[in-house]
């Protein structure tokens, strides 16, 4: 949001306060038998001041999103449409078509070269049905819940959160009267919605708002957790179950060790992967917003946790992020523009990492064509973190259903690979060279083996390892209390085994010279929703245009019919250029087929359209899924082999000498080496 907007917005909050005072005024007027005239004086004046208001309204939400038109076009040229929609179809489920596979396609292709090719990342594949063993060591069997209520009537279920969330929109947009600070504290509560606990939810929507079922009226029972996976038997002898992963990451973690020996056992790295992930949620809507299977691209890097700065941060320092932190959720409620250097430097991000993968996160999205203008990253309340997560800041997009959270940025820490080295008694930690080594005072123990092994087998050498390795006060205390006659319970990966007096026999205090350390990596993981972000993408690059060639909201006022386009940029469009003959004739399309196929050849996607269709029918239909480029065969054509080239957003057309040009400035043109202002420069416009 630019200056003029912030302005904008605050000169309404200033009116609607003023507006708030008068219609109390005119109350109090009509209540205490004010003369007609004074009352129909302050009337005036309030409607006067309605209709700034009003119309300051109408500017900071500017025209409101023709989402039924967009949804129109997508299922009509089957970018994206309903799965097994024969069938009657089930919520949460969708099926891309060639326009939207390609547009998925070319966002992952920007994403590989962005993060996996430029960063050397180590890309991996793994399946989606885990083991159960790896999700319950991980935490997801028993966290990864949403909180739902039921109405017993019906049994139909509704997501806690989002019932809050929708009745609070709902009171605020019907109560203009509602004084500032009452609906700055509704705001602050719908902004936490996700991060109450089952009580504190139940509370708001049973006690204090008493929110009932939408569909029916009736009363809710209380929140209570659904487990978000969905499980299945592995096998036909009913023993073994998996689940559809409800992320990609644990199959990096468990891999862990692997990659380390790749990339010969240095930290930092990083690992990715594309994949699907599935989530069993509760009431799936907003289309690709909130579905139960869904494209993730996600990257997992590994940095020592006491040493989180990035070689390349200067790199991205000066990048200017809007940052909505815990702290202003809590408070203010204001958006912070600030460079991600300062934003580190300050303490508001963490560490280098984090703030470095957010800076490329922006520039990712800025790279694909989301306007920027509606992306803020929303740092998590504490209360609404992750079990695995100490810090997470979620890029959010504007869109017609409000801000969506698309891309995760979480400091996982080293709980990951923590909990599966415990579980397993697999070694996942790395190694650090020490330059200069380090002295370090350790015990040096002497046992009474054979007792200790008749009691403890095997976990004998456990225990006198575990003793060695915690701090040498601890070792001296625990042996102190041994040597007063006490047993002592010492606890080793979460097995408490009982000392009994005896079983240690010596304890010395000494130092050994150590030129590597020993650690669990830390984990910085960003998470993108590739679904969502391509939603955003696509409501970003939608708009009408009348006949007149200018982006209109008000044509279907007047009873014109505006032309659909997507303004994809070259980078992702799923077409990158058309080619039209522009009579039906035999020898146009034989050129035009020609051209088309040296496109491809290029790795230019391209279609040809010889169709008996006007010519300006051929060019909607190309507008309509966002090719950016279209290439017209005519009469000229064939006498001196040239050929026009039209550019979507602007209309203008250049005539090029030949098809080879044509295709080196389309490739010109989608590679981002020249742009169209350079091309008109160069050749000129025509009529």
């Amino acid at each position: 949001m630019d200056d003029v907007d912030h302005e904008t917005q605050a000169l309404l909050e200033q009116l609607g306060a003023q507006l708030v005072t008068k219609k109390s005024t005119i109350r109090q007027l009509k209540k205490d038998g004010s003369a007609p005239e004074v009352v129909s004086s302050a009337v005036k004046e309030m409607k006067e001041l309605q209709a700034k208001v009003d119309a300051l309204r109408a500017k900071v939400a500017g025209p409101e999103f023709d989402r039924a038109g967009m949804e129109d076009v997508m299922v009509r040229r089957m970018i994206v449409v309903p799965s097994f929609e024969i069938h009657g179809g089930t919520s949460g489920f969708f099926d891309f078509g060639p326009v939207g596979c390609a547009l998925k396609d070319n966002i992952l292709q920007v994403w590989k070269r962005h993060f996996v090719y430029q960063e050397r990342m180590l890309q991996v594949e793994a399946t989606c049905l885990t083991m159960s063993a790896v999700l319950e060591t991980s935490g997801h069997v028993e966290r990864f819940v949403d909180l739902m209520c039921k109405d017993p009537e019906t049994g139909f279920c509704y997501r806690a959160d989002k019932l809050l969330e929708d009745h609070l929109e709902n009171l605020i947009e019907t109560s203009p009267e509602m004084p500032k600070e009452e609906k700055e504290d509704l705001w602050r509560i719908h902004r936490q919605a996700d991060a109450f606990s089952p009580e504190e939810l139940g509370d708001l929507i049973n006690n204090r708002f008493k929110i009932t079922a939408p569909d029916t009226g009736n009363v809710l029972t209380a929140p209570f957790p659904f487990n978000l996976m969905f499980k299945t038997q592995i096998g036909p002898q009913g023993n073994a179950f998996g689940f559809l992963r409800p992320e990609t990451a644990q199959g990096i973690f468990v891999n862990f060790k692997r990659l380390l020996d790749f990339n010969n056992g240095r930290v930092p790295f990083a690992a990715a992967q594309i994949g699907l992930g599935f989530r069993n949620e509760i009431s799936p809507r907003a289309g690709l917003i909130r579905v139960r299977e869904f494209q993730m691209a996600e990257i997992e890097h590994f940095v020592h946790p006491e040493f989180k700065d990035h070689p390349k941060f200067a790199t991205v320092q000066d990048i200017v992020l809007n940052l909505f932190s815990s702290k202003n959720q809590m408070e203010t409620g204001k958006i912070l523009k600030i460079s991600v250097g300062e934003a580190v430097s300050t303490g508001i991000i963490a560490n280098e990492t984090l703030a470095y993968f957010m800076a490329r996160t922006h520039l990712f999205l800025e790279k694909i064509g989301v306007d920027m203008k509606r992306v803020r990253f929303r740092q998590h309340l504490p209360t609404e973190m992750a079990h695995y997560a100490c810090e997470c800041w979620d890029a959010e997009i504007h869109v017609s259903y409000g801000w969506v959270e698309c891309v995760g940025h979480a400091d996982r820490a080293c709980y990951d690979l923590k909990v599966h080295a415990e579980a397993t008694k697999a070694n996942l930690m790395a190694t650090r060279a020490l330059d200069p080594p380090k002295m370090v005072e350790y015990a040096k123990i002497k046992a009474d083996k054979k007792t200790m092994g008749k009691v403890f087998k095997r976990e004998s050498a456990v225990i006198l390892a575990h003793l060695e390795e915690i701090p040498v006060d601890e070792t001296m205390k625990i042996f102190e209390t041994l040597t007063a006659g006490e047993p002592v319970d010492v606890v080793v990966d979460g097995k408490t085994f009982q000392l009994q007096p005896g079983m240690i026999q010596q304890v010395t205090r000494t130092t050994k010279r150590i030129q590597e350390e020993k650690f669990y990596p830390s984990v910085i993981e960003p998470s993108f929703g590739i679904g969502r972000i391509m939603y955003a993408l696509l409501e970003h690059s939608f708009y009408l245009r009348g006949d007149d060639g200018e982006e209109s909201s008000k044509k279907k006022e007047k009873g014109v019919v505006d032309r659909t386009v997507f303004r994809f940029n070259a980078f992702v469009a799923p077409v990158k250029c058309g080619i039209c003959p522009l009579l039906k004739k035999p020898e146009l399309e034989e050129i035009a087929f020609s051209i088309t196929d040296k496109l491809i050849d290029n790795n230019l996607y391209s279609q040809c359209d010889n169709t008996s269709a006007a010519i300006g029918r051929k060019y909607s239909r190309l507008d309509e899924i966002g090719v950016p480029f279209c290439s017209t065969v005519d009469a000229e054509s064939l006498e001196n082999g040239s050929v026009t080239l039209r550019e979507r957003d602007s209309q203008q057309q250049v005539r090029l000498p030949s098809a080879e040009v044509l295709v080196r400035t389309v490739h010109d043109l989608c590679a981002g080496n020249t742009t169209w202002e350079d091309v008109v420069k160069s050749f000129g416009l025509i009529n």
